[in-house]
C-alpha cells in the first residue's frame, strides 16, 4: 500500500499520524494517487466510484440523519485510515467534511472541545460552519 503524499492538498494528520483527505466533490478529483475508501457526506446517493466507498446520508448545513449509521462511518473511516488511503468529502468540503474530520480527531484520541479547532488550524479555517455542527462533535462519542 501507499499512502498519501503528505505535500498533497486537503490533507490532515490525525494526532496519531494517519492521514486523510478531505475535500468537496464539486472540485475535480485531484491529482495523484486515488483513495482506497470515500465516505461521502450528502443528501442523495453520490455518483460511483472505483473504489470502496460509504454514503452518509447528511444534508448540506445540517447533520447527519441517522446518527448511529453516522458513528458507525465515522469508526470505520478512522479504522481504514491506519493502513489505507481515506477521503472524507462533502459537496464543499468544509461543512460536513470538517464535522466528520473533527470527529475523526476525537476517534483518534482528541479531546473533543479541541476538535473543531484543530481541524480549523490544519484543514480549513472555515471547517465546521454550524453551531449544530460544534455541537455534534462536542458530543460525538471517543473511542
Amino acid at each position: 500500500m501507499e499512502t498519501w503524499d503528505p505535500g498533497a492538498s486537503g490533507l490532515l494528520r490525525l494526532p496519531s499520524g494517519r492521514l486523510v483527505r478531505g475535500r468537496g466533490l464539486r472540485r475535480p478529483l485531484p491529482p495523484g494517487l486515488e483513495p482506497e475508501f470515500g465516505l461521502y457526506l450528502l443528501g442523495r446517493r453520490p455518483p460511483a466510484v472505483g473504489w470502496d466507498s460509504r454514503w452518509l446520508r447528511w444534508p448540506d448545513f445540517g447533520l447527519p440523519l441517522d446518527r448511529t449509521d453516522a458513528v458507525d462511518a465515522l469508526h470505520e473511516t478512522w479504522a481504514r485510515a491506519a493502513g489505507q488511503r481515506v477521503e472524507v468529502a462533502c459537496g464543499g468540503g468544509r461543512g460536513r467534511t470538517g464535522t466528520a474530520l473533527a470527529c475523526l480527531t476525537v476517534l483518534d484520541g482528541l479531546a473533543a472541545e479541541e476538535a473543531v479547532a484543530y481541524v480549523r488550524e490544519r484543514y480549513d479555517p472555515r471547517a465546521v460552519e454550524t453551531p449544530w455542527q460544534r455541537r455534534f462533535v462536542r458530543r460525538f462519542p471517543p473511542r
